[in-house]
C-alpha cells in the first residue's frame, strides 16, 4: 500500500511537471502572437504583454529548476526522460522569451515606424516562430512527431527571410533611403535565434518519444 501510494505521489509529480512545461509553451507562443500585435499596430498593452509573458517564463523555468531534482530520483526511467525533457523545454522557451522581450523594446526605440521591407520580412519571421510553438506545444500534448518535423522544416523558412533581410541591408547601405537600421538586423538575428531555439524543443520532443537523440540522424533524413 505504502509503495502504490508512493508511485501515485511520484505520477503527480511528474504530471505537474509536464503540465508547467506545457503552460510555458503556451506562454511563449502568448508572446509571440503579442509582439506580432505590437509591431502591427504599436500597441502598447501587446508590447505590455510581452513583458508579462517573459517574466512568467522566468518564473516557470525556475520552479521546474526546484522541482525536479527531487522529483527524477526515485523514477522509472520513461518518467525520468519526460522529467529531462520539462526542463529542456523551460529553459529553452524562457530564451525564447527573452528574445522577443529583446525585439519588443528595440521596436519601441524607433522614433519612425520601421521600413515596409523590413517589418513585413521581421513580421514573417515572427508568424513562423509563433506557429513552431504552437506546434511543439502540440507535439508535446500529444506526444506526436509530425510537429516536430513541420519546425525543422521551418527552421530553414527562418532563415531563408534572415539572410535575404540582411544581404539586402549591405547592397543598400548606400541609399540612405533603402538603408535599415543596424537594430533591424539585430532584431532579425534575435527571431532567427528564436528559431534556433524552437528547433531544439523539436528535437527534445524526439528524442521523448523515440527515445534517441535527433543530434546524431543525418540532416537530410531528419528533414524527410
Amino acid at each position: 500500500m505504502l509503495r502504490r501510494k508512493s508511485e501515485s505521489v511520484r505520477g503527480r509529480e511528474t504530471h505537474g511537471l509536464t503540465e508547467l512545461a506545457l503552460h510555458a509553451c503556451l506562454i511563449a507562443n502568448d508572446a509571440a502572437f503579442n509582439l506580432r500585435d505590437f509591431l502591427t499596430n504599436s500597441s502598447r498593452m501587446a508590447l505590455l504583454a510581452v513583458r508579462d509573458c517573459e517574466k512568467e517564463l522566468d518564473r516557470i523555468e525556475r520552479q521546474i529548476d526546484e522541482r525536479l531534482p527531487a522529483a527524477i530520483t526515485q523514477v522509472s526511467e520513461p518518467e525520468a526522460r519526460e522529467l529531462l525533457a520539462c526542463l529542456r523545454f523551460s529553459n529553452e522557451l524562457e530564451r525564447i522569451g527573452d528574445l522577443l522581450w529583446w525585439v519588443g523594446q528595440r521596436a519601441q526605440n524607433f522614433e519612425n515606424r520601421l521600413p515596409k521591407q523590413a517589418s513585413q520580412e521581421l513580421l514573417e519571421m515572427l508568424g513562423i516562430v509563433e506557429e513552431m510553438l504552437r506546434q511543439i506545444r502540440e507535439g508535446f500534448a500529444r506526444r506526436e512527431l509530425e510537429p516536430a518535423s513541420y519546425i525543422l522544416r521551418a527552421d530553414h523558412e527562418i532563415d531563408r527571410v534572415y539572410r535575404s533581410l540582411f544581404r539586402r541591408h549591405f547592397e543598400t547601405e548606400k541609399n540612405p533611403k533603402m538603408q535599415y537600421s543596424a537594430d533591424v538586423l539585430l532584431m532579425a538575428q534575435a527571431l532567427e535565434r528564436a528559431g534556433d531555439h524552437a528547433t531544439n524543443l523539436a528535437e527534445e520532443l524526439f528524442r521523448l518519444i523515440e527515445g534517441r537523440s535527433l543530434r546524431h540522424t543525418p540532416k537530410r533524413q531528419a528533414r524527410d
